[in-house]
């Protein structure tokens, strides 16, 4: 039998893992820079979690978790990371140790869907939460952060803001009913799934990717003549800030989201390179006011969003190269092993990244090694050097080679490995 890897879930080699590390290093940078740090929940959480707080019409509570029973337990693997940072929150009573919170996070998530080009069964998002502030300038500035994280940090273009606002809970009470009188007429016309949400969640049917609700919807009324005052008043003010910070955006009446603790602000970005097939969205997310009180804890407003790590380094350009050592150390017999491992020690208290090679063989061989490493010097030790108290160092690049004193080894090729790696004044490398 050969085992493979659970379809919709991949390995991350390491030619491909720089890749990601570029991508992981430029959002920690730069969510850091508006004051968000990085919190670490469990994968596993209570399912009850997920299912109160997601809404358990929706396709990942149906359809998508997860979910098992041990030892007494309903444990779920988690969907998605907002659910499981209000729970700590909520849990450690963070709000009594500061009046606004912004937090991070970067994981792997799990949906037991089909498996399709930029979906997967494991992948991996990357998001942040605030929580404490109710303005709508927190809502701006969140969405011009992740603008700004796109273009600039990742050097991602093409993209398309989407905005809308479901309200508070009484408009979307008053929505609820304009739907459910908007659709009955014409509930044959709808696919399946959404005739059983008719009255359940009718929200859900604009969030419906079959032609036949799509098509259906087209007419559906907009939630946005139905804000009340605070709400509308609410949205005109992202509005307002998101035009000051001159981030274009489209308002899109029809996006829901696929979660029920959504409130008043909503947003998707959107790719429109066509990169990513249908499934275009590479970040979501919005206000969920309510989830904190709900989960306990004192009536505390949040935002946040969610991206995913998949979806973007498709869109990401550019290669990245993998991290190669700087020095390669070469030990001709048994009795240079032991002086290699030290120097291989000592430089690498320097900062400086060496692989030293335990398997011998001629000095021909060694330095093929070196090279298809792409290392940048190769230290020979033979019995001669260290008969000698020397150590040979050739330029695998520059196809020069000296001695240098055993002693004062570890700081000379410190010393070069740092000047390799820093281009002349003037000079970008």
């Amino acid at each position: 039998m050969e085992l493979r890897a659970v379809k919709g879930m991949n390995d991350i080699l390491p030619d491909e893992a720089a890749r990601w590390q570029r991508l992981e290093q430029a959002f920690r940078e730069h969510v850091a820079r508006y004051g968000y740090d990085e919190v670490r929940t469990p994968i596993l959480e209570h399912t009850a979690l997920f299912s109160r707080q997601i809404g358990e019409t929706t396709d990942v509570v149906e359809k998508e978790m997860y979910s098992f029973a041990r030892h007494g337990d309903e444990l779920t693997v988690r969907p998605e990371g907002t659910a499981g940072a209000a729970r700590a929150y909520v849990e450690h009573k963070v709000h009594t140790k500061e009046p606004v919170s912004r937090w991070s996070y970067l994981g792997p998530m799990f949906r037991g869907e089909r498996p399709a080009k930029g979906r997967y069964r494991q992948f991996y998002q990357a998001g942040c939460e605030l929580y404490g502030d109710a303005g709508p300038l927190a809502d701006a500035e969140m969405i011009e952060m992740i603008l700004s994280l796109l273009n600039q940090g990742l050097g991602i273009g093409n993209i398309e803001v989407r905005l809308n606002s479901l309200g508070a809970a009484g408009t979307r009470a008053r929505y609820r009913d304009a739907l459910v009188a908007y659709f009955t007429p014409m509930k044959d016309k709808l696919s399946e799934d959404s005739q059983r949400r008719l009255e359940k969640n009718p929200l859900r049917i604009l969030d419906s990717k079959d032609p036949r609700d799509r098509e259906a919807s087209k007419g559906a009324p907009s939630i946005l003549e139905l804000l009340d005052e605070a709400d509308a008043a609410h949205f005109a003010g992202v509005r307002r800030h998101l035009d000051a910070l001159d981030v274009r955006y489209i308002v899109d009446p029809t996006l829901v989201r696929g979660l029920d603790y959504y409130t008043r602000t909503l947003f998707e970005f959107v790719t429109t390179s066509g990169d990513l097939g249908a499934q275009s969205t590479v970040v979501g997310g919005g206000r969920y006011d309510n989830m904190i009180e709900g989960l306990g804890g004192p009536s505390v407003p949040a935002i946040g969003f969610a991206m995913g790590i998949e979806r973007l380094l498709t869109l990401m350009p550019g290669e990245v190269s993998r991290e190669r050592p700087a020095v390669y150390v070469a030990p001709l017999s048994d009795a240079c092993t032991s002086r290699a491992l030290v120097l291989g020690r000592d430089l690498r208290a320097r900062g400086v990244r060496v692989e030293v090679d335990g398997r011998g063989g001629r000095l021909k061989a060694m330095l093929r090694r070196a090279d298809a490493l792409g290392a940048k010097f190769c230290v020979i030790l033979g019995d001669g050097e260290l008969e000698r108290g020397v150590a040979s160092v050739k330029d695998l690049a520059g196809h020069k080679q000296d001695e240098v004193p055993l002693a004062d080894a570890a700081d000379v090729l410190a010393a070069r490995a740092r000047a390799e790696a820093s281009p002349p004044p003037g000079e970008a490398r």
